[in-house]
């Protein structure tokens, strides 16, 4: 993989794919983990991820079906203590540290949360988003709407 573009790629989209794993997972770690699993997957995937011209879509489409393959799973992995600490993102420090928004993330569907945060940390349009969940433009705009007036509705609940 050295030399073919694979190591800019990562350098330039690993901070943006752990702040997606982050809005999905809602836990640290496993952000890690499957920001991980997805560098992974995308790197053996390379030489044909970069002739198809968009590794960026590529991965996030890799990290939500792997999201939602694993929630589909709900396998819990057992671990004593982390053996070493990863450098600070600051925008997805900032994420961290809103623990209400944390909560109120963790209530919804996987499928619009996954919508939600393709839509407002990635900022892509419907057609892309529904690409990367494997359903309808129409079913993203169903999923952003349920999921931003649930949100809107627990918010003023608690405001």
């Amino acid at each position: 993989m050295r030399g073919n573009g694979f190591e800019a790629f990562l350098r330039q989209s690993a901070p943006a794919l752990l702040r997606l794993g982050n809005a999905l997972t809602l836990d640290r770690a496993a952000a890690e983990d499957l920001a991980q699993e997805t560098l992974i997957r995308v790197g053996l995937a390379w030489s044909r991820v970069r002739r198809d011209g968009n590794p960026v879509g590529y991965a996030q489409r890799t990290m939500v079906n792997l999201y939602l393959n694993d929630r589909r799973r709900q396998r819990p992995i057992p671990v004593a203590e982390v053996p070493d600490r990863p450098g600070e993102d600051a925008a997805l420090a900032s994420i961290d540290d809103a623990a209400v928004v944390r909560q109120l993330l963790a209530g919804l569907p996987p499928q619009q949360r996954a919508a939600i945060a393709l839509r407002y940390l990635a900022d892509h349009p419907d057609d892309q988003i529904a690409a990367a969940l494997g359903c309808s433009a129409g079913s993203v705009r169903s999923y952003l709407s349920r999921g931003l007036a649930t949100l809107r509705g627990r918010m003023t609940a608690e405001g």
